[in-house]
């Protein structure tokens, strides 16, 4: 029997904004974002977050939209909910609010979270979304493909990115020049998919 949401966990996860919809990117896409931050990894088991994403999240989202994932300051004690709760939680997703799923804008990846996704990203992303994947090293990127007056953006991630030009080996552990990563020379359509396996 699945668990039901109380008022107060709706209150809460609301409190700490971890899901928004709003706004529109440059293609016209409507944009759930995601504030990994803010996650309650600790507090909120997999069948409620999953309860949640079905009463208060997939009934809004619009047909076609995309994910802009913040992934700024995520401590993976604090915020990382589990490979199999993320895998659960995806497959909690119904197909047509899958099959709508355009493009994951991962803001700010660290070298430990690109090398977990290449390890288990297609084990837990099935159906392609792996594939939609994209890497936006610093908000700059993100603003090529989201019109910056359509969505929120906390100030401690504007903060980090100030950080990450002065500091780039910050975050990453090493400067990559991987082609999936925004910005990188000789980004287009045909690299966005690579693999990460290539990364040493």
């Amino acid at each position: 029997m699945s668990e039901e949401l109380s008022p107060e966990q709706i209150k809460l996860i609301h409190k700490l904004n971890v899901f928004k919809i709003k706004g529109r990117d440059k293609r016209g896409r409507k944009i759930l974002r995601i504030i990994g931050k803010n996650f309650p990894a600790k507090s909120l088991n997999v069948d409620l977050l999953k309860k949640y994403l079905e009463v208060k999240v997939f009934p809004k989202l619009e047909r076609p939209f995309v994910v802009v994932y913040i992934h700024t300051d995520v401590d993976k004690s604090e915020n990382f909910p589990g490979i199999s709760a993320l895998r659960s939680a995806y497959e909690a997703i119904p197909i047509n609010v899958k099959q709508y799923l355009e493009a994951v804008y991962f803001v700010h990846p660290d070298l430990q979270s690109r090398l977990f996704l290449a390890t288990f990203g297609r084990f837990i992303f099935t159906g392609g979304l792996y594939a939609k994947l994209k890497y936006v090293s610093r908000l700059g990127y993100l603003w090529e493909h989201v019109r910056r007056n359509d969505i929120e953006i906390p100030e401690f991630v504007y903060d980090h990115d100030e950080d990450l030009e002065f500091r780039p080996m910050m975050d990453y552990g090493l400067e990559s020049d991987h082609p999936r990563v925004f910005g990188a020379p000789a980004v287009d359509s045909s690299v966005a998919s690579y693999s990460m396996r290539c990364i040493s």
